[in-house]
């Protein structure tokens, strides 16, 4: 097959697929008790449109454009029926995010929150990709790169936890907990 060769299914795979969509949206818009044989014709269309290019663009190939055109056509589809409303006036309620807290400060739960923040969420961080590498069943490899890549994630989250919670003493038994249960997991099940 030539790269041309996808035009004219790609070009079905949008009819079908935007055809199936545009059911669904006028089906789920109405919101009345009618049948429900179009919310079923447009499951059906659209599961069709991502199924047969297998069969005539090849195994990889041809989902791999379908999943890709559904995808695009449904998100202008849904994307046209975009309005822009104007803002409520506010009736004096409170509004939907909250403050900062007021919590007093020390020089002590400053030290102890950079530390939750930083060094110590680190370290709880570490254990949790290094129990995620000794204990997920796979390839040593990939437990390696997964466990790698957890590590900033989890570090990222301790320290999102430990500056925004009011409590840190809770954060701090919590952190060290982590570091803890986490290490011991790994040299226990080792690797």
């Amino acid at each position: 097959m030539n790269d041309n060769s996808a035009l004219l299914p790609g070009l079905l795979v949008l009819g079908g697929a935007g055809t199936g969509i545009w059911i669904l949206r006028q089906s789920w818009a109405q919101r009345s008790r009618k049948p429900r044989w179009p919310v079923f014709a447009g499951w059906l269309l659209i599961l069709f449109s991502l199924v047969w290019p297998a069969w005539i663009l090849g195994a990889a190939r041809g989902p791999f454009i379908a999943l890709a055109l559904v995808s695009t056509v449904a998100l202008v589809i849904v994307s046209s029926g975009y309005t822009l409303r104007q803002a409520r006036r506010s009736t004096g309620r409170a509004s939907l995010a909250p403050e900062p807290s007021t919590r007093t400060t020390t020089r002590w739960r400053e030290t102890l929150r950079w530390l939750l923040a930083g060094p110590i969420g680190m370290i709880a961080a570490m254990a949790v990709g290094i129990a995620y590498a000794a204990l997920v069943p796979g390839e040593p490899q990939t437990r390696l790169v997964m466990g790698g890549l957890l590590v900033p994630v989890a570090w990222g989250g301790a320290m999102a936890w430990t500056l925004s919670d009011d409590r840190i003493l809770r954060a701090t038994a919590v952190l060290v907990g982590v570091a803890v249960v986490g290490f011991a997991a790994a040299m226990l099940k080792g690797f």
